[in-house]
Formats: structure tokens, C-alpha cells, sequence
């Protein structure tokens, strides 16, 4: 697979409305405002007011010849119009105070097209599998006046999410690469691939695998075939359990310069915070910072649109002031590749080995003793003065499933010195995600009922944290991260007992892979390292949640696979949740939960007590104390 790394940008900037005649190397074409009325039904918040909800499509065209152009992969190969320029689009969402605001413009990255965080940081109840941004939830980010804005960077997800239309390169030819865990006992599945087969006749490679770093077979009995140019149809072989990995290699069609990517979000804030060098009128104004924010998968994409150059517009003025990537660990995405799959990321037994996990790791410029390459997140940026103030934000399930030891610490061992405009935080015990108000439950595939907390209260923090960052240089708290000596190898872990076992997760670990071999091929491995635990399992230092500070059972941000369905393996990013035992008990080797606290007004102290050393130390904020605390568990239930 071809990716094209970064250099120094030059080019052009931002606009809204009619096309000129004369190509810049990207910009904002027009503006097409699609409604424009009153949000959340005229509701206002506190000073600020009203706001109004902005829904319409920016246009753009790049001149593939353009230096942004040519690091965008395949743009040379996509049909241009009359002036040499391509042309693509993407939807966008805006809510803005009618009168005055902050001068903040808060920018969330969509994660597969949905708002993730209006769930988190607004407690909205509406958050879920689509986009939505009509419920204000407690109105955070209303109350202090930010304009909110959302716009498209996949292709394809439907009309419920928010999306772009890229053009596609027409007679594209590449090898593709799917990857299949059903979690299923039924012998033949067809599944959907992620690109048309350019000859829906020939037969696919198939193999299967029980674990991810197993080796690649094709046993009697496995098979598959396309039923259509859009699906596979594989028979399933005796001998391997419902978490078998099936890989499926393809000739395929239908490439497009997925790269655009950055481009499109890059020029929506470039347009909108009223940089020069579009063409349209902006639809809205007073924007003097801007903080971006990515959850999961948009937090890697946000990482990889710095790391490769795209927060300097065209004209080379900065993009973001701030950046959020939160549970992103050390990876990026699979973006600006041929056949690129933006959707897909390595954990330990899903997408082990897929693109958008390699080095750098780190924001600063370091020298990796493993594949002997030198760079850093911050490198291009460094070089143009366009980098952004950085509040990276990860928890437990990123020290296990996404190698967030390599963010601050080298693979040799010792602490990366950090940048003076980069803060790392470390979310002790929490999962990858929830919203506010989960609680914890079984799930099919998983051993341990799922990790129900949620950092809300602290990402609100750091959120005004950002603002006060970028508007006035008021800096943050000093990062809270493990590094060096507060992590260890995973074998040198020692778990309690529970249940009458000590459980023995493995992280997901990674190797050097040369992805121009398909399947890629593995070199050298990286250490894995782990935060260090304490005698209930759960990690040493970070932030605690005041429910993980005062707890009642332990939380972790790892979970383990049922027999069949690849036992042992790490399941998924739910974390666990393992109440303490109510009494002494060889079966269980941590404190019995009526000797950590003597009552209930006790419990609630040590609740309070976390949440003052939140506050305190600028990680919670003052207001968010009672609600936080009220939503713990009641002593001795189940969370």
C-alpha cells in the first residue's frame, strides 16, 4: 500500500460562495446553506442566549499539483474539471450563538459520522449511532458560548450520519485487504467488502486464524466466493471457534483519494474561522481560536492530520489553535493511503496487523531505536510555526489495546521529554468509552461485565482548560502520564485473585510491518509496557474518577474473551467491572468491601474526598462535584 508522508505545506486558504476563475491549491468553492433556524427550539443558556443551527455543504477543489496536493495519494489519478482542480464536498453542521459567544470555535471531529461529544462533555441522552445535534444535554458547551461545528471526512455512511463525497478513480486497480471476526457458529457467512471486486468472478484468498499473530491457514473446508461486486460469501471450516479471523485478499476497484480527507476538515476551519483565500462568504463570525477535539477513531485522525501537515491551510496559516485527541494512543489512521479503510484499527485480536500504527508514536521528534527511523507528530508543524497546543487524553484500555506506553515513553525505556505545549493525561482504570449514566453489564463475548465509568467530569476540565489555553495562555495542569519506571513489562503484573483465578491479560503488542506486502510482513517487535497496578489490579498514579478513587469493585480497561470466542484474547474496549467480595474469602484476594469503608456516609466522604483532589489539582471542576458524586454506585450494590 502506498502512503505518502509529509513535508513542508505551502498553498492557499478558506471561503464560502462563488467559484473564481483563477485555481489556489485548495479552498472552499461555495457554501451551500441547506436550513438555518433556531436550535434546540429557541431554548437559551444563561448570558449567551439563543443559539441557531447551520446544516450545508462546502465545495472545494485542490490543484493536484499543488504542494498539499501531491501529498494527498491517487489525487494525480482523479478526474479534475475545466480548470485541472478536483473537486468534492462535505456535509457540515454548525450551532452558533445568535448574539455575541465566546470567540471559540469548539470543532469535533465526526467519529464514523456520529457527535460523540455532546454525549460526553454536554451529558447529552441523545447521543448514539447516528448524528445528532439537537440535544444540548445540560447545555456545557452552550453555557459558554462556543460555536460548535461538525463536518464530513468518510465517504458512504448513509443519510443518518455525516458524511463527504469524494470522486472516484475511474479504471483503479490495488490489491485489498478484509478482515472478518463474525463472533458466530453458522458455517457460511457473506459479508460485505470494503471496495467493489474489480472482477466479482475470480475467487478471493481466504484464510483463517484462531489469534491474530497466529499462522495464516487454509484448511479443508474453508472457501469463499462473491455473490455480488459488494460481497463475499465464505464457508466456514471445522476445528475453529466463533472468534476464528477470516482475511480475504481481493483485486479491487473503486479507489479514491481518501486523503481529502484532511484537506476538507483542514479548509471547514480554515473557512469558517475566516482565514483568507476562499471563494464563499462565511456564515458566521467573531471566531478568534479554534480547539479541535477527536474521540477514538476522529482523536487518531486528528493526530495523523497534524502529523502529516494539514494544520496549516493553503495560504499556510494554522488551522487549529488546540488539539484534543482523546483515546487515540499511539496511533494514527488508515486514511491517506490507495484502498485506504479509515474505519479500521489494530487491537490485539481484531485488525492486529492494519495500517496506522506505526512510528512515530510520540509529539516530539525522537529517534526510534526499533525501526531506526527519526520523527514526531509535531515534526512538519514545527518546521511551518503552524503546530497546535495539544491536550492528549488517553485510558487504561489505550495502555492495552492501543500502545499508549509510546507516547511518552521511548521503546528503550526512558520518558520522552514532551514539548512545553503538550499535555498527556492518563484516565487510571477507566474503559475506551461511555457516555454518562452507564452502568455495567455481561456481554456475549466477554468474561467480565463491562467497565460502566465515564471521565466526563474531567474532560470538561481540560475542555475549559483548552479555551483558557489558546484564548489567553493561561496553561493547563502539568501532564499526569505514566512514564519510565511506572510501567512494567504485563508479566511482571501481579493480578489479585478472583473469583479463585488470577486473570492473565496479554496487550496488544506490535511489531515493524512493511505494509507493501499484503498481507504486511513482520519485523522487529516493541516492548510492551504497562502502568503499574495496585493490590486490587487497577492502575497506580493518573487521574482518578472519584468512583475509581472511592471504588467498590475494581476497574479495569481490559477484558478477556469467553471460551469460544478465542479464549484468553483481549475482548474488545468495554473494560471490566469485578465487585469486591463482601467478606474474606480465599477465593478472592482484595480487601472485602465491608472493611474499606465503615459506612455509607463514609463511602460518600471518600467520594467527596476524590473529587475536592480533582478540583483541586484543575482536573474536575467545582461545579461538577455533586452530580459526579451522586451518580456512584450506593455501597455494597452492583455498578
Amino acid at each position: 500500500m502506498r502512503h505518502l508522508k509529509c513535508a513542508l505545506l505551502a498553498g492557499a486558504a478558506v471561503g464560502l460562495g462563488l467559484a473564481v476563475t483563477t485555481p489556489a491549491s485548495a479552498r472552499v468553492t461555495q457554501f451551500e446553506i441547506t436550513s438555518r433556524a433556531d436550535a434546540f427550539d429557541g431554548k437559551t443558556f444563561g448570558e449567551v442566549g439563543a443559539y441557531e443551527k447551520i446544516v450545508g455543504i462546502a465545495r472545494f477543489a485542490i490543484d493536484p499539483r499543488s504542494p498539499r496536493g501531491q501529498r494527498i495519494v491517487g489525487l494525480a489519478e482523479a478526474p479534475v474539471n475545466g480548470d485541472g482542480e478536483v473537486e468534492f464536498s462535505a456535509e457540515v453542521t454548525i450551532l452558533a450563538p445568535k448574539a455575541g459567544g465566546s470567540g471559540t470555535m469548539f470543532y469535533e471531529v465526526p467519529n464514523r459520522g456520529r457527535t460523540l461529544a455532546l454525549g460526553l462533555l454536554n451529558r447529552s441522552a441523545s447521543a448514539g449511532n447516528t448524528f445528532n445535534a439537537d440535544d444540548p444535554g445540560d447545555g456545557f458547551l452552550m453555557e459558554a458560548g462556543h460555536t460548535l461545528v461538525w463536518s464530513g471526512w468518510q465517504t458512504g455512511l448513509g443519510d443518518t450520519l455525516i458524511d463527504m463525497e469524494l470522486p472516484v478513480i475511474e479504471g483503479s486497480r490495488g490489491t485489498a485487504r478484509d478482515e472478518y471476526v463474525f463472533d458466530s457458529d453458522e458455517a457460511v457467512t457473506v459479508a460485505p467488502l470494503t471496495y467493489p471486486a474489480a472482477n466479482p468472478n475470480a475467487a478471493p484468498t481466504v484464510t483463517v486464524r484462531a489469534k491474530a499473530e497466529d499462522e495464516r491457514q487454509t484448511p479443508d473446508g474453508l472457501s469463499a466466493r462473491f455473490t455480488d461486486a459488494g460481497h463475499v460469501e465464505i464457508t466456514r471450516p471445522q476445528g475453529f471457534d466463533a472468534g476464528a479471523i477470516y482475511e480475504v485478499i481481493y483485486e479491487a476497484t473503486g479507489d479514491m483519494p481518501t486523503g481529502l480527507a484532511f484537506v476538507a476538515t483542514a479548509d471547514v476551519v480554515s473557512f469558517l474561522r475566516g482565514n483568507g483565500g476562499h471563494d464563499a462568504d462565511v456564515p458566521i463570525g467573531g471566531i478568534d481560536h479554534v480547539v479541535g477535539m477527536g474521540i477514538s477513531q476522529s482523536g487518531r485522525f486528528l493526530r495523523d492530520l497534524v502529523y502529516q501537515g494539514f494544520n496549516a491551510d493553503a495560504g499556510g496559516a494554522r488551522v487549529f489553535d488546540g488539539v484534543m485527541p482523546h483515546i487515540a494512543g499511539s496511533r494514527k489512521t488508515y486514511t491517506n493511503y490507495a484502498f485506504a479503510q479509515p474505519g479500521r484499527y489494530s487491537r490485539q485480536h481484531e485488525d492486529h496487523d492494519v495500517q496506522g500504527d506505526q512510528f512515530p508514536f510520540a509529539y516530539p521528534v525522537t529517534t526510534d531505536p526499533v525501526s531506526g527511523e527519526t520523527d514526531g507528530v509535531l515534526k512538519v508543524c514545527g518546521e511551518t510555526d503552524t503546530c497546535p497546543k495539544v491536550i492528549h487524553t488517553d485510558t487504561s484500555t489505550e495502555f492495552w489495546q492501543a500502545r499508549a506506553a509510546l507516547v511518552g515513553t521511548m521503546p528503550s525505556g526512558e520518558a520522552i521529554d514532551q514539548p512545553d505545549d503538550v499535555r498527556l493525561y492518563f484516565l487510571a482504570g477507566a474503559p475506551h468509552f461511555n457516555f454518562w449514566g452507564g452502568s455495567s453489564g455481561a456481554t456475549k463475548t466477554c468474561v467480565y461485565p463491562s467497565n460502566p465509568v465515564s471521565v466526563a467530569p474531567t474532560m470538561r476540565a481540560l475542555t475549559e482548560a483548552m479555551v483558557a489555553w489558546v484564548a489567553d495562555g493561561t496553561a493547563p495542569p502539568a501532564s499526569v502520564y505514566p512514564v519510565a519506571d511506572q510501567l512494567v513489562a504485563p508479566d511482571a503484573v501481579t493480578w489479585p485473585v478472583m473469583d479463585g483465578e488470577r486473570p492473565a491479560p496479554q496487550p496488544n503488542l506490535l511489531k515493524v510491518r512493511d505494509h507493501s506486502t499484503v498481507p504486511p510482513t513482520a519485523g522487529a517487535d516493541y516492548p510492551a509496557l504497562v502502568p503499574v497496578v495496585d493490590a486490587d489490579g487497577m492502575p497506580e498514579g493518573g487521574v482518578r474518577q472519584p468512583v475509581i478513587a472511592a471504588p467498590t469493585g475494581s476497574y479495569y480497561g481490559w477484558n478477556l474473551r469467553k471460551e469460544g470466542f478465542a479464549p484468553g484474547a483481549l475482548c474488545g474496549l468495554t473494560g471490566s467491572f469485578i465487585a469486591f467480595p463482601e467478606s474474606a474469602s480465599n477465593a478472592d484476594s482484595r480487601l472485602p468491601l465491608g472493611e474499606r469503608y465503615a459506612d455509607a456516609a463514609a463511602y460518600e466522604a471518600a467520594l467527596e474526598e476524590a473529587a475536592d483532589g480533582l478540583v483541586a489539582a484543575g482536573l474536575m471542576r467545582g461545579a461538577d462535584i455533586g452530580w459526579s458524586v451522586e451518580a456512584a454506585p450506593a455501597l455494597g450494590a452492583a455498578d
